[in-house]
């Protein structure tokens, strides 16, 4: 394996406005849907956590095998961030990162505000 041109995955980091607060609130549809994602895409869960705040916004995160998502909601914002990170020695992961997040962007029906890309 060449390492001088080896790239390990594509980290993608977003921020979207959300009509519908209250899935900017619920923390065990997120990790549902998250769990779907997960088996769609055959990604695998090492841990999870949830903390829900007192204004019921939440933050998440998954370590995956592959890496990690991560997301933090402000409702009263009618925002979330969400960053999706794939790493694989053995494959190029940077497409099922874009299709990753395009669930989440779908589930939430977010507009992105920010979106960027970094090849790590």
């Amino acid at each position: 394996m060449d390492l001088t041109t080896y790239s390990p995955g594509l980290h993608k980091l977003v921020t979207l406005q959300v009509q519908d607060t209250q899935k900017l609130t619920d923390s065990a549809g997120f990790t549902k849907v998250t769990e779907e994602i997960l088996t769609q895409f055959s990604l695998e869960k090492v841990g999870v956590v949830v903390h829900d705040f007192e204004n019921r916004s939440f933050t998440i995160s998954f370590c995956l095998k592959e890496s990690h998502i991560c997301i933090h909601t402000w409702p009263e914002y009618n925002q979330l961030t969400l960053d999706v990170y794939l790493c694989n020695y053995l494959q190029d992961n940077s497409q099922k990162v874009k299709d990753v997040m395009a669930a989440y962007v779908a589930y939430f029906d977010g507009v992105l505000i920010k979106d960027f890309e970094i090849n790590r």
